[in-house]
């Protein structure tokens, strides 16, 4: 049974940082792509950002490009999504998500990914 469980959300101001973290269990994830996406309240889930867990490519979101990392650390079987310079468009719930598919490059499609997290609120003041 694969598990993801995403931790670090808050409250902050904007301007100001959080780290996302994601914890998975029940395999390891060598041949998996792994993406954070969000979903704003009367909003479509959407796409923030994907890692390769072999090649550590990375893609974003424009919307966050520059501003948003995501990183993995094979040891912990975690995934980390390091937000700076947040804005109060970034207010959302942040989810953490599988694919099998093991894309060189991160797809982008939320129907796309197999596991997905039971998400982590992110609110950011102006």
């Amino acid at each position: 049974q694969v598990q993801l469980v995403e931790s670090g959300g808050g409250l902050v101001q904007a301007g100001g940082s959080l780290r996302l973290s994601c914890a998975a269990s029940g395999r390891t994830f060598s041949s998996y792509t792994m993406g954070w996406f969000r979903q704003a309240p009367g909003k479509e889930r959407e796409f923030v950002a994907g890692i390769n867990w072999n090649t550590v490519s990375t893609t974003y979101a424009d919307s966050v490009k520059g501003r948003f990392t995501i990183s993995r650390d094979i040891a912990k079987n975690a995934v980390y999504l390091q937000m700076n310079s947040l804005k109060p468009d970034d207010t959302a719930v942040y989810y953490c998500a599988a694919d099998r598919w093991n894309s060189p490059v991160a797809r982008r499609a939320v129907s796309l990914y197999d596991y997905w997290g039971q998400g982590t609120q992110v609110t950011v003041s102006s």
